[in-house]
């Protein structure tokens, strides 16, 4: 069976899509505890395979999980999807940078090994639900930092060039005010991945739940998303010092700009006046 991840926007409408997809025949399943917020968890009438019922995590931060659901169904659903997504992300882009995992139900406890999710089989259904959010709330997070590389990636293949306009000493052909957009760019990814997103910490919901922490934590390990985050980090810290460079450098030629507009002033009123005295 398989368990596939996409981050497809910023933000979902989640009460409204929940609307949507019941009436749609879809059900939404309610059982999980109330902090578990900003989620929603729907049910499938028909999942790909035997021996798992068909399960969708939808995560207010812009992804979506997919338990043994048929392809059909999931294209389907990513239809609807797209009435209530917030800043969605390009269509290509959300399928290339998808998260794909094998799972099976076995006897035992439930751990990520190798690559693959082994479920317990002798949990109930409830139980289920929070063993498989977990795993999905470490694929969400996976998926949405890869979206995020390819966004710091496009952003450095745009400044890649300066270094070396510089180095040559050539000019540089950006406004002043496209390197505030630049520099706009940068914090604002930066926000996203160090202060609003769960990258850095483990969320709260696990705190009292050690079982279900540690698959959290084991996937995340799994998905190098500790690392990843230091290495964007690091590319971001990089591209704000340019960047940075770049506005100093602007803001010195606009300076030096100003300074001879003053110096041609002075010399055209000091000539002015000795056309004055001397006529």
């Amino acid at each position: 069976m398989h368990c596939t991840a996409f981050a497809t926007a910023d933000e979902y409408h989640l009460g409204n899509l929940s609307q949507e997809l019941t009436a749609h025949g879809y059900i939404e399943v309610t059982s999980l505890p109330r902090d578990a917020a900003n989620i929603l968890v729907i049910g499938v009438e028909h999942s790909a395979k035997e021996g798992d019922p068909g399960t969708i995590f939808f995560f207010r931060e812009g992804a979506a999980v997919f338990w043994n659901v048929k392809d059909k169904t999931m294209k389907h659903v990513m239809q609807l999807l797209e009435k209530h997504e917030i800043q969605p992300y390009e269509v290509a882009l959300v399928h290339w940078e998808n998260e794909e995992l094998n799972y099976i139900k076995v006897e035992g406890q439930s751990k990520l090994h190798r690559g693959e999710i082994k479920l317990n089989s002798e949990l109930d259904m409830d139980d289920t639900i929070l063993e498989k959010f977990a795993f999905s709330n470490a694929l969400c997070l996976s998926v949405k930092l890869a979206i995020w590389e390819a966004t710091l990636d496009k952003f450095i293949e745009s400044i890649q060039s300066i270094p070396e306009a510089l180095k040559a000493g050539k000019k540089v052909k950006l406004s002043h005010k496209e390197v505030m957009q630049k520099m706009g760019e940068l914090f604002a990814l930066r926000h996203r991945i160090n202060l609003s997103s769960d990258f850095l910490i483990t969320p709260d919901f696990y705190w009292d739940r050690e079982n279900l922490e540690e698959l959290y934590d084991k996937t995340c390990q799994f998905l190098s998303i500790t690392r990843r985050v230091k290495v964007m980090n690091e590319k971001l810290q990089h591209c704000m010092e340019l960047t940075d460079l770049m506005r100093n450098h602007l803001t010195e030629k606009r300076a030096l700009r100003l300074e001879w507009m003053i110096v041609i002033l002075i010399t055209i009123e000091v000539t002015v006046e000795l056309g004055r005295v001397f006529s």
